[in-house]
């Protein structure tokens, strides 16, 4: 398993997933915009989601298009793998703003499951108000009410997703053109 943890394996990868927490639904459309867009990208969980293997059985003659990371079950083993794996740049998808946190401090943009976009310049102030809420929330002050995903969070999910993912391709344009002149 230290193999498929090796950072230089995972240079060429634009977008890394926490693929345990991210529903489903997510990971269809983002399956959907790798292949399509041809987007390297790897997710990585304690366990094999068979959607995932899915896809990345199916594109073989492509081996760096998706793949599937599994890591030992624990706390955080996914979110370490990630950050030791994820390289500025990149960016990355999770729910957890403590990994967003992380990720961000190593210059990668971070998506959530609802379509925030976090950096280094702005996870700070979304960590302080999830720490206060969790206070809340252990004081019984504050219950949290967390809106279920429908149909209007999974398009904004999908319309970041793909501002982002033009934005990388972009910027990647950009570098191989100003390096071939």
């Amino acid at each position: 398993m230290k193999d498929e943890l090796d950072v230089h394996r995972y240079s060429h990868v634009i977008i890394f997933v926490d693929a345990d927490s991210c529903p489903k639904p997510l990971r269809a459309i983002m399956l959907k915009a790798v292949v399509k867009r041809n987007i390297p990208s790897v997710f990585v969980a304690d366990r094999e989601l068979a959607d995932v293997v899915k896809v990345e059985k199916s594109h073989q003659k492509h081996p760096f298009l998706v793949k599937m990371v599994i890591v030992e079950k624990g706390d955080d083993s996914a979110d370490d793998a990630l950050v030791e794996i994820c390289r500025p740049g990149a960016l990355a998808v999770t729910r957890d703003v403590i990994l967003a946190d992380r990720l961000a401090q190593k210059g990668v943009t971070v998506l959530d499951d609802r379509g925030g976009i976090y950096t280094a310049a702005n996870v700070k102030e979304r960590l302080s108000i999830r720490n206060m809420m969790s206070e809340l929330r252990e004081y019984n002050i504050y219950v949290e009410k967390t809106k279920p995903m429908g149909p209007k969070e999974i398009q904004l999910f999908a319309n970041a997703l793909d501002r982002e993912i033009t934005k990388i391709v972009k910027q990647k344009q950009n570098k191989n053109f100003i390096s071939n002149h």
